[in-house]
């Protein structure tokens, strides 16, 4: 609730006029809360106390008039059944001097005429009216003194009654009034708590609206370019068919199709290694053979020509050896010419 701003006039002439407007205005513009929420929390506040006071008063003059009307009530009824107690159990018929209250003397009235009647007849005798004055007297006086027992009986009861009533009308008041103010107190509660749980939304709120906000940052960053580490990303066409170049600030490696066709390309390259090696291999393997086919010829020529050599040696030995046997060494020495030798120490 958005109060007037003071109109350009006579209260504004007053530099503190002006200054206190503006003080105001500050106060209503700067505000957080009234400017978010809308409403005059203060004014709300006010309005609600007065309705509490209101309903408290008449909730009160409710309560004072029903005490009275329940009085009144109760007196209503205590006089009838007081009245209905006299005329059944306390009739003057009753009493002991009902003769003298209502005129009787025990029996029935005789309306003949006294003249007429006889000796049975009498009711009054000699010497039986002596003192009947003052037994009158001494009878009204018991009767103003049982009569002023009974008021004072009746008084005491009464006052008894209005004070055990006004203990139990303090107490409903006193039980009203506690509930009034555990009713005010409940409101009050009730709303601190909304206003609690407003605040607890509103931070709520604001906190999982970060967490969106964060969740989303986290999931632009982990999905972009840099983070997935995309080939794209850093290549730039030039135009005019010339060839994508690579960005090397923002190159994070081969893609996988280029990744798969350098390991095809590599299985390739292994796959003709691999042929040209056992080709290799098949030749070498020729050729040892064909080396070692040539080696064994060549051991089996020199073996030949070592033999022969070997041949021509022993029958040039076998030559030798038979000119120095037949030719050379005809005469042979004995045994003699050997035992000639060292036969003494000189």
């Amino acid at each position: 609730m958005s109060k007037p701003s003071l109109p350009l006039g006579k209260a504004t002439e007053n530099p503190l006029d002006r200054r206190a407007a503006e003080t105001a205005r500050k106060a209503r513009i700067f505000n957080t809360r009234l400017r978010v929420m809308g409403i005059d929390i203060d004014a709300l506040n006010k309005q609600v106390e007065e309705k509490k006071h209101h309903k408290m008063g008449k909730h009160h003059n409710f309560l004072l008039l029903q005490q009275d009307t329940d009085e009144r009530n109760k007196r209503a009824a205590l006089h009838t059944d007081l009245a209905h107690y006299w005329a059944t159990h306390q009739r003057v018929e009753d009493s002991r001097d009902a003769d003298l209250k209502c005129g009787l003397k025990g029996a029935p009235r005789i309306t003949i005429p006294e003249s007429e009647l006889g000796p049975a007849s009498m009711q009054i005798f000699q010497g039986e009216g002596i003192g009947e004055e003052e037994k009158k007297r001494e009878q009204t006086k018991e009767t103003e003194r049982d009569l002023q027992a009974q008021k004072e009986d009746n008084e005491r009861s009464r006052m008894r009654q209005k004070h055990r009533d006004m203990l139990v009308s303090k107490d409903m008041v006193h039980q009203d009034l506690q509930g009034v103010q555990m009713c005010t107190l409940e409101e009050e509660c009730k709303r601190a708590a909304r206003i609690a749980l407003d605040s607890y939304n509103q931070d709520l709120e604001e906190h999982r609206r970060e967490e969106r906000e964060n969740l989303a940052e986290m999931l632009h960053i982990m999905t972009s370019n840099m983070m997935i580490e995309s080939s794209e990303a850093a290549k730039v066409g030039l135009g005019g068919g010339k060839p994508r170049q690579v960005l090397v600030d923002r190159w994070k490696g081969m893609s996988p199709e280029q990744l798969s066709a350098i390991h095809r390309e590599n299985q390739d390259q292994r796959v003709e290694n691999q042929v040209l090696e056992e080709l290799q291999l098949l030749k070498l393997s020729r050729e040892a053979e064909e080396e070692e086919k040539r080696r064994m010829k060549l051991r089996r020529e020199k073996r030949i020509q070592i033999d022969c050599y070997n041949m021509q040696l022993a029958k040039q030995q076998q030559e030798i050896q038979n000119h120095l046997n037949k030719t050379l060494y005809t005469n042979k020495p004995t045994k003699d010419y050997f035992n000639q030798f060292n036969t003494s120490s000189r």
